[in-house]
């Protein structure tokens, strides 16, 4: 009965969490716009689901998701630990190729993406690439995450990371096609989203908790950073590569 009155908490603070939005959406569609709702019925019913879905998909984090990315980070660390024969960074190197393959898929998995890489190909007119554009944020993604993983396991300062990740975006900036400009800076945004951020939020806690000397709030997050940063990098060589193909040919 303990994880059915979890469950029933959960619903009740994803409501009160919803209700807000909701509010808001009343106050201007009927003092401001003033009109009613076009089919209440259909509104009301969407609000449900929207509280449900919310709610499983938290309940699915706390009993799976989370569980499951420190149990990995756990196990690669502790394998590691068994099997080097120095302290070198190749003694992490399991961990590494875990970190770029969950931000891979993950991220080509993300429907926020999906749909962001769609619009863009359909404004564009095909001159940016659906398939093209998701490959190279997902790169982005894995790149970051596998840096991320790295400051982790040896406890290096963020700031700097993140300092010099975005004076190479202020370089690319000024060097890449405009129209791609505000499309990178986005793609940046919609990796962090339902699919990536609890893997990732998982992996790096995990590992914070499982390295010896490693504080979980202060190493343990920070990855999601890394995960919108470096897609911007990405998307803007990719689009530069691109204009440089093109005059190549």
């Amino acid at each position: 009965m303990d994880w059915l009155a979890s469950a029933f908490s959960t619903l009740l603070t994803t409501l009160r969490d919803v209700l807000p939005i909701v509010l808001v959406v009343v106050v201007f569609q009927f003092f401001v716009l003033r009109r009613g709702l076009a089919n209440p019925a259909r509104v009301l019913t969407g609000f449900a689901f929207v509280v449900l879905g919310i709610a499983l998909f938290l309940i699915g984090l706390e009993a799976a998701i989370f569980p499951l990315g420190r149990g990995m980070a756990e196990q690669l660390i502790a394998q590691a630990a068994a099997t080097a024969a120095s302290g070198g960074w190749l003694m992490y190197g399991w961990i590494y190729l875990f970190a770029f393959a969950i931000g891979f898929s993950t991220t080509m998995a993300e429907p926020s993406l999906i749909a962001v890489a769609i619009k863009a190909g359909e404004i564009s007119g095909g001159s940016v690439g659906v398939r093209g554009l998701r490959i190279a944020v997902a790169l982005g993604v894995a790149i970051g995450i596998s840096l991320g993983v790295y400051r982790i396991i040896y406890g290096l300062p963020i700031h700097w990371f993140i300092i010099a990740g975005y004076i190479l975006v202020v370089i690319q900036t000024t060097l890449a096609p405009r129209k791609m400009v505000p499309l990178a800076y986005d793609s940046g945004g919609v990796t962090t989203s339902t699919v990536t951020v609890p893997l990732v939020a998982a992996l790096g806690l995990g590992l914070a908790e499982a390295v010896p000397g490693r504080n979980p709030l202060i190493d343990g997050f920070g990855l999601i950073a890394f995960a919108s940063l470096f897609p911007i990098i990405s998307v803007l060589a990719y689009a530069q590569l691109s204009v440089y193909m093109a005059h190549r040919g």
